[in-house]
């Protein structure tokens, strides 16, 4: 198990491409998963690690969920792809089970999180045409400031994280950016063409950033008073993560629009999907939106064995339980080489202390200890285990952590 954190830190460092076949987007951790199931991958060489990111909240069933995959390969043998062309008979089973879970009456289904959040805005900006009246081509979105929404250009244009905005440019007009957690600043932005307000509940990217208590319900105050669209951003933060369906019931705030993805489809295919009331999502017409993978019957299967698994509320409430004892067992460590820890759930975003190496850094004496997580920015890493990580399992990786902060 033993890692090179020397030889890693100078691939990114010296930016070689130790795939040299695989674009350099990327600067993984120098472990090569070869098996996973449940919590744990296994690499080539036959070493385990407790998996502590969950492909960003996607694996949050575990690796290879038995019911998921049962679903996926009973599919697998009947039909897989037919294009939106033609109906399947999983597709209104998947929607009407969704709409179900968030209390909406209709689904645009997609595929990855960036189109579901590229759909929620065309729909956004239809409907402050179409129903609020929005002179042609003046539609406004609001946004946060350390927004992390995906990576088109439309979407990297309304962020300010200059990796991922430097180079890509010109950017499509029509975005207001505002600080997150700031409902004042949130009101003083909203103009007479405000369509919507696009939002993490949770900011993953960020370093697991949660809001002051006010805010998401004055956000959704806002909007119903002045006509516009609460778009929640549910596509890390959502569908058990945090301990409830999706984070914004920890505020007891029910948006507009929601757009999910990763867990949607189980850890198996990309799933995606807008989910909102047919006065919303009704603005769209036959040709004007649509995805040729969007809602196969393969992806359908596995989201609503999803949706299916998530109805009782039992994993939402295994995310709350664990996660209470997550947050306690890293709190320990604040003030001993932990400035901070925070999050809901099983998810936590950690900022270590000067002096004890970036989050990369960290990263790596982790995986070396048999943990794998992911930094965010400078010396902040998160945590996101699959909810099938039991509280023996959180303890063993602790103390890892323990030993990684000084070591």
């Amino acid at each position: 198990m033993a890692i090179d954190i020397g030889a890693a830190l100078r691939v990114v460092a010296d930016e070689p491409n130790p795939e040299p076949h695989v674009a350099h987007n990327y600067s993984p951790i120098p472990v090569t998963a070869a098996t996973a199931e449940g919590a744990w991958v296994t690499d080539v060489d036959g070493a385990r690690y407790l998996d502590c990111l969950g492909a960003y909240s996607a694996v949050n069933f575990g690796h290879r969920h038995p019911a998921i995959v049962a679903a996926a390969l009973e599919q697998i043998n009947r039909v897989t792809l037919t294009s939106r062309a033609f109906r399947s008979d999983r597709l209104e089973p998947f929607c009407a089970a969704l709409a179900g879970l968030a209390g909406k009456d209709m689904v645009l289904p997609m595929n990855t999180g960036a189109e579901a959040v590229e759909s929620a805005i065309k729909v956004a900006r239809k409907w402050g045409y179409e129903v609020k009246g929005v002179p042609d081509l003046q539609a406004q979105i609001i946004v946060a400031g350390g927004n992390f929404h995906g990576r088109t250009t439309t979407i990297v244009g309304f962020s300010d994280d200059p990796d991922a905005r430097n180079g890509f440019g010109p950017f499509t007009p029509g975005f207001v950016r505002v600080p997150f957690g700031d409902a004042d600043a949130v009101a003083a932005a909203i103009g007479p063409d405000t369509v919507a307000i696009l939002i993490e509940p949770i900011q993953g990217e960020a370093g697991i950033i949660v809001p002051p208590d006010d805010f998401l319900p004055r956000v959704r105050d806002l909007c119903t008073a002045h006509g516009v669209l609460m778009i929640a951003d549910e596509i890390q933060s959502g569908l058990g993560r945090t301990g409830k369906t999706f984070a914004v019931e920890h505020w007891d705030v029910v948006p507009d629009i929601y757009t999910l993805g990763k867990a949607l489809g189980g850890g198996l295919v990309p799933v995606s999907a807008v989910v909102a009331d047919h006065d919303v999502l009704g603005v769209l017409r036959p040709g004007q939106h649509g995805s040729t993978f969007g809602g196969n019957p393969l992806a359908a299967a596995v989201g609503l064995r999803v949706v299916e698994m998530l109805s009782d509320g039992s994993w939402q409430a295994r995310a709350a339980e664990l996660g209470e004892h997550l947050h306690t067992r890293l709190r320990d460590f604040v003030g001993s080489g932990v400035i901070a820890v925070r999050g809901k759930g099983l998810w936590a975003g950690i900022d270590l202390e000067p002096g004890r190496g970036t989050g990369k850094e960290f990263c790596l004496r982790l995986a070396d200890h048999g943990v794998l997580a992911k930094d965010t920015h400078d010396s902040t890493l998160r945590l996101a285990p699959p909810l099938v990580v039991t509280h023996d399992e959180i303890d063993w990786m602790a103390d890892r952590f323990a030993t990684a902060l000084h070591s």
